[in-house]
């Protein structure tokens, strides 16, 4: 089976942002990703509501919405109205992580959780039975264009073999430093999704790059 891809719209042009939507809606993608960053969670600011509004307006894929902010609780609402399918929520962000999963799940969305390169999988063994995906980081989240963790393959590893274990549907995503170089390896060791970003919207032919990770 074919990898699932994610292109991430933090990399696009937004100065032509309907146009690269439109483009992702005539490519082989599954999903775009939306990356949502505070500047206190990560070391970055990339854009909120409003955007995420205007790229649904556009988008005839799933949005596969990536909060990256402290507090997400507070802003599930307003994110799931702007056409979030998914919404995923960052381990480390969340105190009461599987309140958080519920209230996705409440709104209708898809509820993902997130996990950056320092965290262990063994920390999602109480939760993976109730998330419908796992974010694994593989380059520390809140900047595009970062080389990728090799420690990566096996932590999809470990991932795979725990839902597998708990009987779990979880999709595995990898997110950061993507590429042809380890797309196939990472399928390969459990993943299921990959976004994407600097390596799509930076190609000579985006739609192209794009249906040669999904055979990766």
């Amino acid at each position: 089976m074919s990898l699932l891809v994610a292109p991430s719209i933090l990399a696009a042009d937004f100065s032509k942002l309907q146009k690269e939507v439109e483009m992702l809606n005539n490519s082989a993608a599954d999903y775009i990703h939306v990356d949502i960053m505070d500047g206190v969670f990560v070391p970055n600011i990339s854009f909120g509501i409003p955007v995420t509004e205007a790229i649904q307006r556009h988008a005839k894929k799933p949005l596969d919405v990536h909060l990256m902010i402290v507090n997400p609780d507070h802003y599930l609402e307003a994110f799931r109205n702007a056409g979030a399918d998914t919404i995923s929520v960052h381990y480390e962000a969340c105190t009461h992580l599987h309140r958080t999963i519920q209230a996705i799940h409440k709104l209708g969305a898809h509820a993902g959780v997130a996990i950056n390169p320092h965290t262990p999988i063994a920390m999602l063994e109480d939760i993976i039975v109730d998330v419908d995906l796992v974010c694994v980081m593989s380059v520390n989240p809140g900047f595009g264009g970062q080389k990728f963790i090799e420690n990566t393959y096996s932590k999809v590893t470990r991932l795979k073999e725990l839902i597998l274990k708990k009987g779990s549907s979880a999709k595995i995503e990898v997110d950061g430093g993507v590429n042809l170089d380890n797309a196939q390896k990472l399928g390969a060791s459990g993943a299921d999704i990959l976004v994407a970003g600097s390596f799509v919207f930076s190609s000579p032919d985006p739609s192209l790059t794009i249906a040669t990770l999904k055979k990766s």
